[in-house]
């Protein structure tokens, strides 16, 4: 028999509140359109994006981070000592070490919560969320904070046609915790390595270390290119119409939700033509309202859906204790589905 004293944790899990941060500058597509040979009625067409908003030098990954959680904290009703636990998703804090969650942990002001990043791209707030329910129920913390934060601004080639256009900056937050009933249903994930190249980093970061950098890609200019994301636009596309709608289906059906019972659609905000094609294939009702912040906000990677689930409340799109469906999907490739209750 074991003698490990079993855990005691909450019943369930739900989501308490909701905070965002967009940096200030907002990015037209005509700014875009100066480095790339393409128009706005093309970008438009193609990615539903209008503008995006890029940071400055002060507004870190921890600075926008500290900025969204502190509204999800005060939207949850609770304090920073409360937080037991802070995950931050996010591929673009440019130290390896320390995780950058642990900074944000020290100035929000918690009592020395657990703090750890976590890589899984744009399926990240999916992964970090399922993580903080798991503490809840298992009884680790009281509470999690779980954040989407990206400065994807930092990793755009400006001279690339198929992504200039899409990437946006910005941090979403939520505070996860105890509930008398299920409101953060069953995750469906998963990763397909077989397809890690169609989103990849141009250049490891070891290559500017080591090796030729005569090897290395240059700009128009002559200069080596810094890093950057890129992406088989094509094959990307078409997996996510595809694959991500069936992932979207499992976990309606392993939370019980039939389309109709569904109030709001959160998807990650990556292509607005992809958003449309997966409400088709789902035959998601008209009543359903479909998160679509893609138009203004670009693709924020972690941080689209609890940035696009912020917008959504604040302009009474949807309504807390609606039910949604979320789903981000990614880099690795890498997915993450669940219905939550909002809060």
């Amino acid at each position: 028999m074991s003698k490990i004293k079993p855990s005691k944790g909450a019943p369930y899990a739900r989501i308490l509140g909701v905070g965002g941060y967009r940096p200030t500058r907002v990015v037209p597509n005509e700014v875009i359109l100066e480095t790339i040979d393409s128009s706005d009625e093309w970008i438009r067409s193609r990615s539903g994006i209008e503008t995006r908003h890029w940071a400055n030098d002060e507004e870190t990954v921890a600075a926008m981070s500290i900025e969204a959680s502190g509204k999800a904290i005060a939207d949850a009703g609770i304090s920073a000592e409360q937080i037991g636990a802070v995950i931050v998703s996010t591929v673009t804090h440019f130290k390896q070490t320390p995780a950058v969650a642990t900074e944000i942990a020290d100035k929000l002001g918690t009592a020395k919560a657990a703090a750890f990043d976590i890589s899984a791209g744009c399926a990240g707030f999916g992964y970090g969320l399922t993580l903080a329910k798991g503490m809840i129920v298992e009884g680790s913390a009281a509470y999690v904070l779980v954040i989407g934060v990206e400065r994807l601004s930092d990793l755009t080639d400006l001279e690339d046609r198929a992504t200039a256009f899409l990437f946006g900056d910005g941090a979403g937050a939520v505070v996860v915790g105890p509930s008398a009933e299920p409101a953060i249903g069953p995750t469906v994930w998963g990763s397909e390595g077989d397809k890690s190249e169609t989103i990849k980093q141009t250049v490891p970061w070891n290559e500017f270390r080591v090796g030729d950098v005569s090897e290395l890609p240059l700009d128009s200019q002559g200069n080596i290119k810094f890093p950057a994301i890129t992406q088989e636009g094509q094959a990307v596309f078409r997996w996510a119409v595809f694959e991500m709608a069936k992932v979207a289906q499992q976990a309606l059906d392993v939370a019980g939700i039939s389309p109709d019972e569904l109030d709001v659609f959160i998807p990650h905000q990556a292509n607005e033509r992809i958003i449309d094609s997966m409400v088709k294939t789902l035959k998601l009702p008209e009543s359903v309202t479909v998160a679509r912040d893609v138009r203004t906000t670009g693709n924020t990677s972690a941080a689209s859906i609890p940035l696009a689930m912020e917008r959504l409340l604040a302009t009474g799109e949807a309504k807390s204790g609606d039910t949604a469906l979320v789903i981000g999907f990614g880099a690795g490739l890498v997915y993450a589905a669940t219905v939550v209750t909002l809060p």
